[in-house]
């Protein structure tokens, strides 16, 4: 019998639309002998619904398979795929494939968790962490890895006090500096600041986004990127990079610049790539990561590198980078590495079995 899996995405995020690319590559490219393919796709308000595979092509058909009586709140829509999804009979495991809130921070993990079905990817724990950007760097800084200087910036903070806000960032970060919303990805409510307006506007800008920012000093250098996978024993690629020529590598830099090219493996010598791989290892560890991450760095002009993010759920597209590392790798084809992934889950699955939620009777 076949496996069925359960393709989770699109989510109440501002990613919605990134994640709908992903789904229709995993969907196409997914071994449909041993795999029965089960699309659940979450609205821009929350509620679920159920296409088939053939109608992800287009969001328009999910979007009306949405205003179905069944479906008339996100509880009942829940509900409702639970009944006539999730409730099937077999082997079963969960792809979520949502970037950003309300799928890629640990939420839709907690439902699964409780469900106690596999599922691809981070744990609760895990996911959390990664997406939030503030409580990651300080995490990672406590296992003692070399991250370019930040600082938080939460909306009550700016609100009560905007003018001391922008005086304590410019004594201690200055300019050029970074504005990121915390949890979000994609490089969306992202700016580069140069002065007092641009910064105040950045900040603005992001609070849109979410109640807490980072603000980072900008780090003149190079983005090396390192894909990780795996459980307790994970293994990382080869380091990648982006060749652009853009300043500030925004979301139309990423997703829209024809002339942007992957170098896989990076140029920064056989001791670096050695280096990178250990230190993404090692954030990897540190965050509690499973089944599979992207780990960004930044080198600077003396060669020392610099942990930028850990992205927990990264683009997964065929063209992606983190696929790509990984066919570059070691030739692990982008369908094989969904089925790798998928086996990581069933791994972390089964040995959760073990565990007991009684109270046992002293040995």
């Amino acid at each position: 019998m076949k496996t069925k899996l359960y393709v989770v995405y699109g989510g109440k995020s501002v990613e919605h639309d990134i994640s709908l690319k992903t789904a229709r590559t995993v969907l196409g490219a997914v071994d449909e002998s041993k795999f029965e393919l089960h699309p659940i796709y979450i609205a821009r308000d929350g509620r679920w619904c159920a296409p088939d595979a053939q109608g992800l092509a287009g969001a328009e058909a999910a979007e009306r398979l949405v205003a179905e009586p069944a479906h008339d709140s996100e509880a009942a829509s829940i509900g409702d795929i639970l009944l006539r999804k999730l409730a099937l009979p077999g082997k079963k495991v969960v792809l979520p494939l949502i970037h950003g809130s309300n799928g890629e921070d640990g939420t839709l993990q907690g439902l699964l968790e409780m469900l106690n079905v596999p599922y691809v990817g981070n744990g609760v724990l895990a996911a959390a962490l990664t997406l939030d950007k503030a409580m990651s760097k300080l995490t990672l800084a406590q296992a003692g890895i070399r991250q370019v200087e930040h600082r938080a910036v939460l909306r009550e903070q700016w609100l009560a006090d905007e003018r001391g806000c922008i005086a304590w960032l410019e004594d201690t970060i200055g300019y050029p500096c970074y504005v990121k919303p915390a949890s979000l990805g994609s490089s969306i409510g992202i700016n580069r600041c140069e002065n007092r307006g641009e910064l105040t506007a950045g900040i603005a800008e992001a609070l849109q986004y979410d109640a807490k920012l980072v603000v980072e000093r900008e780090l003149p250098g190079r983005e090396i990127q390192v894909a990780v996978m795996g459980n307790e024993e994970p293994i990382a690629s080869l380091p990648g990079e982006f060749i652009h020529d853009n300043r500030f590598f925004d979301f139309a830099s990423k997703y829209s610049d024809p002339r942007l090219q992957m170098s896989i493996p990076a140029e920064i010598g056989e001791a670096l790539i050695g280096q990178v791989r250990a230190l993404a290892l090692q954030a990897y560890r540190t965050l509690g990561c499973e089944g599979l991450a992207r780990v960004d760095f930044f080198l600077d002009r003396d060669g020392l590198l610099y942990l930028n993010e850990i992205n927990a759920l990264p683009g997964f597209t065929s063209a992606s980078m983190y696929p790509v590392m990984w066919e570059k790798t070691d030739g692990t084809t982008y369908a094989k590495l969904i089925e790798r992934l998928i086996d990581y889950a069933f791994t972390r699955h089964e040995a959760r079995q073990s565990l007991s939620y009684e109270r046992l009777a002293p040995c």
